[in-house]
């Protein structure tokens, strides 16, 4: 497995998370990858998906193939 350095990563959160507590943060501004982790749980694990994952995940989203909650 790679280790990838996420010390100097700057995280988002979505701006449809509401002030609820679960949400994902992700860094799309990482060369190559996009690492999504916990916004609870900050120290915890990382997901990475390449550039083209996430953005095929985040196109699934706004066509509503996950339908809404």
């Amino acid at each position: 497995m790679q280790h990838i350095d996420l010390s100097d990563v700057r995280w988002r959160r979505s701006t449809y998370s509401s002030n609820g507590g679960d949400c994902v943060e992700a860094a799309p501004d990482f060369p190559g990858a996009v690492p999504v982790r916990d916004s609870k749980d900050p120290s915890g694990p990382v997901l990475v998906f390449t550039s083209s994952e996430f953005a095929a995940f985040v196109a699934a989203v706004r066509a509503g193939e996950f339908g809404t909650v």
